[in-house]
């Protein structure tokens, strides 16, 4: 946007111009624009947390009781490798359930049992209360 200021007359003097040449101011504006964005320090999103200090004397960690109970092609239960009857199954869940730190249940069921003795293994653990039950791979049986 400019203007000419000065007369139309026919005279020797040239006519003054007032326009203003912003590309120079906008190219300034613009260098400070990137070295503001450039200098400004990265934010650390970060919170400072007071840890605890561990003791000088930490107590081993106990290793887990472990019971296996494999469970054979025809239903025969085994209860860490010693053949056991169904009647015994609830009342050594109970023993194990009642102990202060509850062994670790690992069912290993052949590939070829029926599914109803498996789920009757699992449904009797549920129903004492034994919190550490899982399936287990089994190499001698599968």
């Amino acid at each position: 946007m400019g203007m000419n200021v000065g007369s139309s007359s026919g005279g020797d003097e040239p006519e003054v111009m007032m326009d203003v040449n912003t590309t120079p101011l906008i190219d300034v504006m613009l260098v400070l624009l990137v070295m503001l964005i450039i200098t400004i320090p990265i934010q650390l999103h970060a919170v400072n947390l007071d840890m605890p200090v561990p003791s000088k004397n930490p107590t081993p960690p106990t290793e887990p009781k472990i019971v296996e109970i494999f469970i054979d092609f025809d239903g025969t239960l085994f209860w860490n490798g010693e053949q056991i009857e169904k009647a015994v199954l609830e009342p050594r869940m109970t023993t194990a359930s009642q102990d202060a730190d509850q062994p670790e249940i690992h069912i290993k069921p052949h590939k070829l049992v029926d599914y109803g003795h498996v789920a009757h293994v699992m449904a009797t653990a549920q129903r004492i209360g034994l919190k550490k039950l899982g399936m287990v791979g089994n190499e001698q049986f599968l």
